[in-house]
Parts: C-alpha cells; sequence; structure tokens
C-alpha cells in the first residue's frame, strides 16, 4: 500500500497511487514499507537481462499488477526504441569508474528509461480502476522529461498530454524535440519564468480541489508524468541494480562489494531512486549528490537549511536548473520515521517563507548517506574537455557536472572506492555548450541544434544520436507560449477540445 509524506490521504493500491500521480490534497506517495532482499536473491538477479532485471524488481513495488502485466509492459517498453542492445550499458573509464549511460533511449535522455514504461502502467492502472474517464497528463518540464514523456505517451487511447517548459530556459536541441512532436493527444507550450514556475503552476492546479471536481463532472481525472508520480520513479530503481551486477561482469567488484553512485539531479528523483535500491538491499555505498550553480540541494545538505530565496542561474546544464526540490519531500518522510506532521511543517516553511529548517539529527543520519557538492559552468566546461582529451569519451554538460563533483569528492574524502556516475543525457542535446567546452570560442554560435551536432560530430567522430538526427527537419507542430497565471485556462481548453 502506498501513503502520503503529508498524512492527508488514506492508503493506496499502486496502480491507484499512479492513477492519481499525487495525493489530491498535496503530498507524494510512497510505499509503506520496501522489500528488503537478502544477499542470495541479489545475487541472483545478477545475470538478468535489462527487462528481466526490471521485471523482477518493479515486482516488489507494484504487487496489484500481475506478473503478466508487468511482463507486457515491459517487454514493451525495453525493446526497438532503444538503440544499444543492453538498454543501459555502462563504459568503464580507468580512474573514473564505471558511466552509466541512461541516453540510448528515443530521447536521447534518461527519462527514457521511466517514461517508455509509465504510460504503460498507468493504462493498466486505468483499467484497474474501471472509470471512464478520460486522462490528462500534466508535466512541468526543465528540458528532458517533456520530449520523453510526449513520446511516451502521444496516441495512448484515453489519454491527453500537455508539457510545460519554462521559455528560454532549455537548450535549442529540447524546444525542437518537444514543439515538433507529433501525435493528436499532445500539447506544448513554454511558460515566462523558470522551471520552477512550471512546476509551481502545475502542482496548484492539482491542487485545487474545486477545479478538479468540476474536471471529475466533466468525465476528465489529472494525472502526472513528472517524478512526483510513483509510476515515474519505480522503474529508475531498476538501473542501478543493472549497474552494479555491470561492475560486477566487468571484474571491478565481488558481489557484495559498496558501490557509491554520483547523481547529477535537480528534482532529486533520479538520485531518490538509488537510495530506494540500497535500502533494497543493494550494496550501495555513498550517494553522490551533485548540483550545478543552482546549489540549493548541497547547501541544503551541508547546512541542514532548505531555501531558495536566491539568485536563479541559468545554466548549460538546464535539467538542473532547479530551487525547488520535489523529490527531496520523499527523502525527508523516508528518513524522518514517516513524520508527515514534519512534513507539512517543511512543506509550509517552504510554500510561505521560502525556507525551512531541519534538527541537527536528520542531517547527520543524511550526511551518513549522502555527500553533496556543486559545480559552476566553468568547472562543468573544463570536466567535459579534461575527459574527452583524457578518454576520448564525450559527456554532456550535466554527467560533466557529477563527474566535477565526484573529483572534489575523491579529493576531500580521499576515497576511491568504485563509483558509478550517471550520464543522464546524450551530449548532442547541448552540442553548442559541449563544443564551447572542447573549443573555447572557436565554433559558429550562430547555427541551430542540429547543424552544431554536425559539427560536433565531425570535430569527435561520435555519431549523432538516432533520436536527434535530422530533427531540423521535422515540422514545428507546437508554438504555444504562455504566462503561469494562463495554465489552468489551457487546461481547460484542452478538457473542452477548444
Amino acid at each position: 500500500m502506498y501513503i502520503s509524506t503529508r498524512g492527508n490521504q488514506q492508503p493506496v493500491t499502486a496502480s491507484r497511487a499512479i492513477y492519481l500521480g499525487m495525493a489530491p490534497a498535496g503530498g507524494l506517495f510512497v510505499p509503506e514499507k520496501t522489500e528488503r532482499l537478502s544477499p542470495d536473491e541479489i545475487t541472483a538477479m545478477a545475470e538478468l537481462s535489462y527487462p528481466a532485471l526490471a521485471e523482477k524488481i518493479l515486482g516488489y513495488f507494484l504487487d496489484d499488477y500481475s506478473p503478466e502485466e508487468i511482463k507486457d509492459s515491459v517487454q514493451a517498453a525495453y525493446g526497438a526504441n532503444f538503440y544499444h542492445r543492453d538498454v543501459a550499458p555502462v563504459t568503464m573509464l580507468e580512474g573514473l569508474g564505471g558511466v552509466l549511460e541512461l541516453f540510448h533511449g528515443p530521447t536521447a535522455a534518461f527519462k527514457d528509461m521511466a517514461l517508455q514504461l509509465t504510460p504503460r502502467l498507468l493504462s493498466q492502472a486505468i483499467k484497474k480502476e474501471g472509470r471512464k474517464q478520460e486522462i490528462l497528463i500534466l508535466v512541468a518540464t526543465s528540458g528532458d522529461t517533456g520530449k520523453a514523456a510526449l513520446e511516451g505517451f502521444k496516441d495512448v487511447p484515453g489519454i491527453r498530454i500537455a508539457c510545460f517548459f519554462p521559455d528560454e530556459g532549455v537548450s535549442p536541441a529540447q524546444e525542437l524535440q518537444m514543439r515538433t512532436t507529433d501525435g493528436k493527444n499532445t500539447y506544448v507550450y513554454s511558460v515566462e519564468g523558470n522551471f520552477d514556475d512550471c512546476q509551481n503552476g502545475v502542482k496548484e492546479i492539482f491542487g485545487d480541489k474545486a477545479f478538479n471536481e468540476e474536471l471529475a463532472r466533466k468525465g476528465w481525472q489529472l494525472s502526472s508524468a513528472n517524478s512526483i508520480n510513483w509510476g515515474r520513479l519505480c522503474p529508475q530503481i531498476v538501473y542501478y541494480f543493472y549497474a552494479y551486477f555491470s561492475m560486477a561482469r566487468a571484474g571491478r567488484i565481488m558481489i557484495g562489494q559498496p558501490v557509491h553512485f554520483v547523481v547529477p539531479t535537480g528534482n532529486f528523483g533520479n538520485i531518490l531512486s538509488a537510495w530506494y535500491a540500497r535500502e533494497m538491499g543493494l550494496p550501495v555505498g555513498k550517494l553522490i549528490c551533485a548540483s550545478n550553480e543552482n546549489k540549493v540541494l548541497t547547501d541544503f545538505f551541508n547546512t541542514g537549511r532548505y531555501d531558495r530565496n536566491r539568485t536563479f542561474y541559468k545554466t548549460s546544464s538546464p535539467s538542473m536548473d532547479i530551487l525547488i526540490s520535489s523529490n527531496l519531500e520523499r527523502f525527508l518522510f523516508e528518513l524522518n520515521g514517516h513524520d508527515a506532521g514534519a512534513i507539512r511543517g517543511y512543506m509550509d516553511g517552504l510554500a510561505k517563507s521560502g525556507s525551512f529548517t531541519i534538527d541537527e539529527g536528520l542531517l547527520r543520519k543524511i550526511q551518513d548517506l549522502l555527500w553533496a557538492g556543486s559545480a559552476d559552468e566553468k568547472e562543468g566546461a573544463g570536466e567535459i574537455r579534461r575527459v574527452y582529451e583524457k578518454y576520448r569519451y564525450l559527456m554532456d554538460t550535466h554527467t560533466a557536472v557529477g563527474s566535477a563533483v565526484y573529483g572534489k569528492y575523491v579529493s576531500g574524502a580521499r576515497d576511491a572506492a568504485p563509483a558509478v556516475l550517471d550520464a543522464t543525457a546524450s551530449p548532442y542535446k547541448f552540442a553548442g555548450s559541449v563544443l564551447e567546452a572542447l573549443d573555447g570560442e572557436d565554433y559558429p554560435k550562430d547555427a541551430d541544434g542540429p547543424r552544431l551536432a554536425e559539427i560536433l560530430a565531425d570535430r569527435t567522430g561520435a555519431p549523432v544520436h538516432p533520436a536527434l538526427d535530422g530533427l531540423d527537419k521535422k515540422p514545428i507542430l507546437h508554438s504555444g507560449r504562455l504566462r503561469q497565471n494562463e495554465m489552468k485556462t489551457v487546461v481547460e481548453r484542452i478538457v473542452a477540445g477548444t
């Protein structure tokens, strides 16, 4: 059963948690308990393919889905739509560790790992609910979630999807990916402001009880494809097991030996998935949380005070340009003994004053699990260049932030234990920034995203990701631009079919 982090919802099944997206009165769903596996149970999974491993892991969390339902969903999610036979391969680099490549899906970003599966889990959940209502998925994106969700949900019967991204707050390739999305049930809008404005707009719509009741009378139910939905977060647990077993198969570790995971993150969902893998018994060492210049998480984990009242920076790693990390709420709930009252207090403080502070005991508990650091634009660019020159391995801007922060961790903690770095996107999604990191100012800044990708391919010999090749030849199908206060009006128009 799944409970709300704010204690404002009766326990629900896994399928209903996925159907609802988040607790109607606010709060995020988490499992009442996490299955703890024995070392023998973990070892028995070591040779499974990615789809088979996904079936196994998901079965522990989605116990009101039948094995057949999970298998059908997984097999459809991880097939020919991924461009690598291993789905999430790990590249071994001496001195850096394993690099977990999560960008081989249809939109070239780690969000595909969940969002090729989430729509199928949601479709199954709708059937279990026995509802005749249509579903409207609302997505706030800082770049990658949008296209991955649009691709996953397009033309799914009974579902429409509306995607909101910050105007001039994503890379040219990311924006082009979203605005060229086909499908009769897809809607895409840029919103004045930053990602937090988009995310807050979506949360306000979900939290408007009267509005949701009116939608229900019209035969509609809202749901989410952001990682506030457990159906988005849960599939991400799988690739931490897969990466661990890949390290073992490569002879880098023995089964049972701890591995650190280095995760560039903004909304905290990706690294939280690694924590759930740890809770299941996977031998995870330190979780290394990497931030860019918007280092609200780094400051929080080092001081215990979360404060979003700060300068917001637009960076070359836009998926991390976030000041309100939604999944932190789940993490604090889990580590604070499922104390919903404490979470309500934290979230009220965040809503009213933009900040909250946790006590020393909880902070020490977190710091035993997690180390946090940040890297600025110069450090990230330097890491792209350093890794390419040393290994001929090309990183995107987000992965480079993770790599730079990991270097700080090793230097400060003098801990060179085996580690895996999440590579969250193809470098071709941020070709201009990667070229600038490699060549300084010596590249054509006025070129569009697809042309920059061609130049980067010529410069490095690395092939353009298939999902991005020929992007400039696709027609623009979505051109909407909004203010934040217009988001609800757009939802009304979608429901009305106007």
